[in-house]
C-alpha cells in the first residue's frame, strides 16, 4: 500500500482499535494460483501476539480451505471513515483556484498465514466472542446459547475457523492533515453541512487529526 509519510500510522493499538471498531473485512488470498477475495467479519484479539492475532470462520463450501496456497502470506483489509472532499470547502480555492478534489479515508492492512481450526470449544469460544462485540448495546443482545444446542451442533458442521496471527500491519489515516488550517477548518464545516451520518465521522476524525479513528 503507498503511504505517503504525513498519512503514514505505525501504532499498533491505534490500528487494532480501528480494526475492532470496523471489523468486515475484506480476505485476499491466492488460492489454486488465482488472487480471490473473501468478504467476512474478523475480531482482533490484541493479547494473543505482539501484532495481534485475527479469528473468524468460513463455510466448508469455501475453496479457500481446500485451495489456499498456504506458503503466501494473505493480505487483511479494514475500511474505515472515507468520505469525498470537493475543493469548495477551501477558502484557498477563493484566492487561487489551485485546489482540486480528493476523497479522504482510513484503512489498515494486516499480514499473516492462516491456520484452519476445526476444533468445537474453539468456535464455540470464537462465536461468542463475535456474537457478543456485535450485540453490544442492544436492548435484548442475542447469545449463542439462545439456539438449542443440537442447531448449533449442526451448524459447526457447515463452518470453519481461520486465525490469522498478523506478522505485519500498516495504516494511512488520510483526513486532510496536508491542509493549511483555514483549508483544514473548511473541510469540518463543509463536511458537518452533509448531515450524514458517513459525513459526520470523517469530520471526527478531521477533527480529532492524524492517527484517530
Amino acid at each position: 500500500m503507498y503511504q505517503p509519510p504525513m498519512f503514514n500510522e505505525e501504532r499498533i493499538d491505534v490500528m487494532q482499535m480501528m480494526m475492532k471498531n470496523h471489523p468486515f473485512a475484506s480476505l485476499v488470498s491466492m488460492q489454486a494460483g488465482k488472487i480471490s477475495a473473501d468478504h467476512l467479519p474478523l475480531v482482533v484479539h490484541p493479547e494473543l501476539a505482539e501484532k495481534g492475532v485475527l479469528r473468524g470462520h468460513i463455510s466448508r463450501a469455501n475453496p479457500m480451505s481446500k485451495q489456499l496456497d498456504t506458503s503466501i502470506e494473505v493480505l487483511v483489509m479494514f475500511n474505515g471513515p472515507h468520505h469525498y472532499i470537493t475543493p469548495s470547502w477551501y477558502p484557498s480555492k477563493a484566492e487561487h483556484q489551485k485546489v482540486v478534489p480528493t476523497w479522504n479515508y482510513i484503512v489498515v492492512h494486516a499480514r499473516g498465514k492462516i491456520k484452519f481450526i476445526t476444533d468445537t470449544d474453539w468456535m464455540l469460544a470464537h462465536l461468542n466472542e463475535l456474537t457478543k462485540r456485535n450485540e453490544k448495546g442492544r436492548k435484548s443482545p442475542w447469545k449463542v446459547a439462545d439456539a438449542p444446542v443440537e442447531f448449533i451442533t449442526r451448524q459447526f458442521r457447515g463452518i470453519i475457523g481461520i486465525e490469522i496471527e498478523i506478522t505485519d500491519l500498516q495504516g494511512t489515516w488520510k483526513t486532510s492533515q496536508n491542509k493549511s488550517e483555514p483549508d483544514h477548518q473548511g473541510v469540518i464545516s463543509g463536511l458537518n453541512a452533509e448531515s450524514t451520518e458517513r459525513a459526520r465521522l470523517m469530520a471526527d476524525c478531521v477533527v480529532q487529526g492524524k492517527k484517530t479513528t
